[in-house]
């Protein structure tokens, strides 16, 4: 045998096999070897959602095994909203591609998620199922999480059962939520961190509310300050203290007292049948300032404070915090005339007053400042004595009169009708102006009421008596029509002195009636020196012209009419001389019985 046909190659020699483990199955067993092989792999199409497990963590990526041919990755950061995710979880994937350039499987969990992600949601909200998200960023309102690859919105009063006043906090961080609503329309999510707290805290007030009784001790937390009290948080139970509650002393806001989110001691002070509306106090755990006054303090002692509030009634001052007495406006000055506490002082400001009444027990106290000086009425009547003369100044009117001040504490009642002999006057302010000097003269005097009555016109002689001998009855006066009233007019007359002229007289000559700023002449129908009244008539002095022209006629006609008899009779006489024959005479008489009544037309 020859060195070459030594070596000569196999006929059946499988060139493809080199480099590799031999094999020894035959064409027809591989084939079903393979075939068995192709169905334990999944088939798996592009753009499909799988649910896969992952096999391993790495970290950047995750391995997940969908049962294909191959192992597929998602980035790490698809998955940053459960940092507890771990070899073992099931994941659901979205299938990018079989293979890309390297022959790698690529997957998609945020897309995954995306196109499930509504069903997830309304199961959510149909079973009440608890879920997560991660807070992406903060938004107007609140915070938008991302949950199930879905933008859910968190309201910012959804966060927490407290006010949430940084919402920056919670971003970048995962939290448990509940979804409270859907708007498919809109494509809208809400969801709810609250929800779940109040589930949690719903047992706690149970227990603390079945616990509740008033006088009971609790620690709470500040967790809301407004200007009329303080609410506290007592472990999921909310309370709150008043702002009278706060501090045996007065205060303007409860800020001066407390801070928000600092930790308390109150005390139960009252609660609703459901307990769910209770009231607590702070002040209630410190003794009452009444009850550390100095025991020796009584009626007419002095003290001092700081006046607290102002009211018109009167101010309150704060003796020590907490311990307060009144003093009202009467007891700030002896003037007797309206006026307010702010005329006096203003909050703030300390005055030193006198104790009037003390009450322990009431815890009530009256105080007055006028009594720090002596009472200007000790020596009113020498000083102001019946008859004697004094400049005041106006304070106050009143339709009867004006109340004067002749000096702090010592006031006066001038009536309307001692203000002006001749003038009538309807109000005082016609007169005179607040503030204003005049002069008035003392009339009458009550020292035990503390009244002075007072008169001005008294200071000049009473001109009536000199107006009664010029305006005598019947006497006639040129005057000015100031004002028409439905009863008549007011008349100016000479002297300033004003009459009155029923409607009926103010009647003119030519029928009509005088008007406001006419001039004539009036005649007066009645003088009343004690009632200051002058009743005049226009219509007077033409009326009487009238019937003193008519008696002139009267008097005329009977002068006439005797006349006339005496010529009758004396024809009369005649006749019975003579005879009927004497025509002569006859005609004498009618010529003279014709002249007569010429005479009488």
């Amino acid at each position: 045998m020859s060195e070459h046909d030594k070596f000569a190659p196999l006929a059946d020699f499988n060139w493809d096999a080199i480099g590799k483990k031999s094999q020894n199955y035959s064409a027809d067993e591989r084939s079903k070897m393979e075939a068995m092989y192709e169905n334990t792999l999944q088939s798996v199409t592009e753009h499909d959602v799988i649910d896969g497990t992952i096999v391993a963590v790495t970290s950047k990526d995750l391995l997940v095994n969908i049962g294909y041919k191959s192992d597929g990755i998602v980035p790490l950061s698809e998955v940053r909203y459960n940092p507890e995710i771990k070899v073992g979880d099931k994941l659901e994937v979205y299938v990018e591609s079989q293979e890309d350039k390297s022959g790698q499987l690529i997957l998609s969990h945020k897309k995954a998620r995306a196109l499930r992600s509504w069903d997830r949601v309304n199961e959510a909200l149909e079973k009440e199922e608890i879920i997560k998200g991660f807070v992406k960023c903060r938004t107007k309102g609140g915070l938008i999480a991302d949950v199930f690859g879905i933008e859910a919105f968190l309201p910012g009063s959804q966060i927490d059962v407290k006010p949430i006043r940084d919402y920056d906090v919670y971003v970048g961080k995962i939290m448990e939520f509940k979804v409270v609503k859907i708007n498919k329309e809109f494509k809208n999510v809400v969801v709810s961190h609250k929800a779940l707290i109040e589930e949690e805290l719903e047992q706690q007030k149970k227990d603390i509310i079945s616990k509740l009784e008033k006088g009971q001790i609790l620690e709470g937390v500040v967790k809301n300050i407004t200007s009329y009290g303080v609410f506290i948080d007592l472990g999921g139970v909310d309370g709150l203290i008043h702002i009278t509650d706060l501090s045996w002393g007065r205060i303007n806001h409860p800020e001066e007292i407390v801070q928000l989110d600092s930790k308390i001691n109150v005390v139960i002070l009252d609660f609703d049948d459901n307990k769910k509306r209770i009231a607590l106090g702070l002040k209630q755990l410190t003794p009452h300032p009444w009850d550390s006054l100095d025991a020796g303090l009584n009626v007419g002692d002095k003290v001092s404070g700081k006046v607290v509030v102002l009211a018109d009634y009167g101010a309150f001052i704060e003796i020590l915090p907490g311990v307060e007495g009144l003093i009202h406006v009467s007891e700030m000055s002896w003037s007797q005339h309206l006026r307010t506490a702010q005329d006096f002082m203003k909050v703030g400001d300390t005055v030193e007053a006198v104790i009037l009444t003390l009450d322990r027990e009431e815890r009530k106290m009256s105080l007055g400042v006028k009594q720090l000086s002596a009472d200007p009425w000790t020596t009113v009547i020498e000083k102001y004595a019946i008859g004697s003369q004094h400049t005041a100044t106006v304070r106050n009117f009143t339709n009867f009169g004006i109340f004067v001040e002749l000096e702090e504490g010592v006031d006066g009642l001038i009536h309307i009708s001692d203000l002006s002999w001749s003038k009538k006057i309807k109000h005082p302010s016609e007169f005179c102006k607040i503030g204003d000097k005049i002069e008035v003269k003392v009339l009458e005097m009550d020292s035990e009421n503390r009244r002075l009555s007072l008169g001005h016109k008294q200071l000049e002689e009473n001109p009536w008596e000199v107006f009664e001998t010029v305006f005598t009855l019947d006497s006639v006066h040129l005057g000015t029509v100031t004002q028409v009233t439905d009863k008549g007019a007011v008349i100016a007359l000479p002297y300033g002195v004003e009459g009155f002229a029923p409607t009926r007289h103010l009647l003119k000559a030519d029928g009509t009636s005088l008007k406001a700023e006419e001039q004539a002449e009036f005649k007066v129908l009645e003088f009343n020196k004690e009632s200051k009244k002058i009743i005049a008539s226009h219509a007077k002095i033409h009326d009487d012209a009238i019937a003193a022209e008519k008696a002139v006629e009267t008097e005329e006609k009977k002068t006439a009419e005797k006349a006339e008899k005496k010529a009758v009779k004396k024809v009369k006489e005649s006749v019975e001389k003579t005879t009927f024959g004497d025509i002569s005479a006859l005609s004498d008489l009618r010529d003279e019985l014709q002249e007569s009544e010429k005479k009488k037309k």
